[in-house]
């Protein structure tokens, strides 16, 4: 495969509210008959849930940047949602025909995401406006015709009952390509501002052995990534031969990520090797090079050790997960969803 010269990758951002109701109470830790957070870049900002009923930021900048008021305000936004689902969820399991000997859930996703172009503004990309029950497809709603879809039978009545409410589509498809980018675009400012002054990422160099006796195993390790905007390549004479991409990226305890890179290089050739990060968010760049004797430490970089407590949790959330996938083995994997501060639905629900 021949080499590819470094290129940019558009700077992507994403602003997801994700809330999830459960039919009924589940005696398992972590797991809540109702739930809501807000994801920035996929990062949690804020969570509630139906045991502690309110709203808590999820991130040092955002308790410090966003005042009293704000939580107080969302505190009660979460309420009334989590009587909205209670309501509904039941009205679903009515009209699915479903007993309450099972627990069924409901979930509603709701954000923005955008691009951010070469002056520092936001285009908006896409809106997301879903509801799923029992993890499948059950309404969304379509931006661009200002309608809803149903993706099943049993929603075309909820269909009809929302597209006769003018008002309500209006306001969806403003909150989606205006009042999101705006919280977005400051959340993602409060953020860049605290990240400012935080240690900057840095990119740690490995060599060991490789598979013949004139040949090194080389690693780019970097880490203190605030984001998945970023990238990362080793270079071979200014040319890549490794790129990372964001599924490659690793979760530290601190809420930065870290990524590793490897290739096989002659150790002829070393001094032609280097490892560059662009850090997208900070519009920072990050360049470093292989020694020509190729002495450097021999230890394979261990990402298990800066992330143990992450580890940890990831390991208690995917408890979560199973739990409530085997209660709704049937039904599939049950993904999440979201909502959003001052945003309601016609009080009558789903009928």
């Amino acid at each position: 495969m021949s080499d590819l010269k470094v290129e940019s990758l558009e700077e992507r951002h994403s602003l997801h509210y994700v809330y999830t109701a459960l039919s009924k109470p589940v005696s398992a830790p972590g797991i809540y008959e109702f739930t809501a957070m807000g994801l920035l870049d996929d990062k949690k900002i804020d969570y509630y849930n139906s045991r502690d009923k309110v709203k808590i930021p999820q991130q040092d900048w955002m308790k410090e940047k966003l005042p009293a008021e704000y939580w107080n305000q969302g505190t009660q936004s979460r309420k009334s949602k989590e009587q909205w689902f209670k309501v509904n969820v039941n009205i679903l399991m009515e009209r699915m025909r479903h007993n309450n000997s099972d627990i069924h859930v409901l979930m509603w996703r709701h954000g923005c995401e955008v691009i951010t172009m070469s002056d520092g503004s936001l285009k908006f990309e896409r809106g997301v406006d879903e509801y799923s029950y029992d993890a499948k497809d059950f309404l969304s709603f379509d931006e661009y015709s200002m309608q809803w879809v149903a993706a099943v039978n049993e929603a075309v009545a909820t269909k009809h009952k929302w597209d006769g409410v003018p008002t309500l589509n209006q306001y969806t498809k403003g909150y989606l390509e205006t009042e999101c980018v705006r919280w977005l675009r400051d959340f993602r400012r409060y953020r860049d501002e605290k990240e400012k002054q935080t240690d900057p990422p840095k990119i740690h160099l490995f060599a060991k052995d490789g598979q013949s006796s004139d040949t090194l195993k080389l690693t780019c390790m970097a880490t203190g990534l605030y984001s998945k905007n970023t990238e990362i390549s080793i270079l071979k004479s200014g040319w890549s031969v490794a790129k990372g991409y964001p599924h490659d990226f690793l979760p530290n305890d601190d809420g930065t990520y870290q990524i590793r890179l490897s290739v096989d290089a002659k150790k002829s050739e070393i001094d032609n090797y280097g490892c560059e990060v662009n850090h997208g968010d900070q519009k920072t760049t990050l360049v470093a090079q292989w020694p020509k004797d190729g002495i450097l430490s021999t230890n394979t970089p261990s990402s298990i050790g800066g992330c143990w407590p992450y580890v940890l949790g990831l390991l208690g959330l995917l408890v979560v997960l199973v739990i409530v996938g085997v209660i709704c083995v049937k039904k599939g994997i049950i993904e999440v969803s979201e909502g959003r501060l001052k945003f309601s639905r016609p009080s009558s629900g789903m009928y």
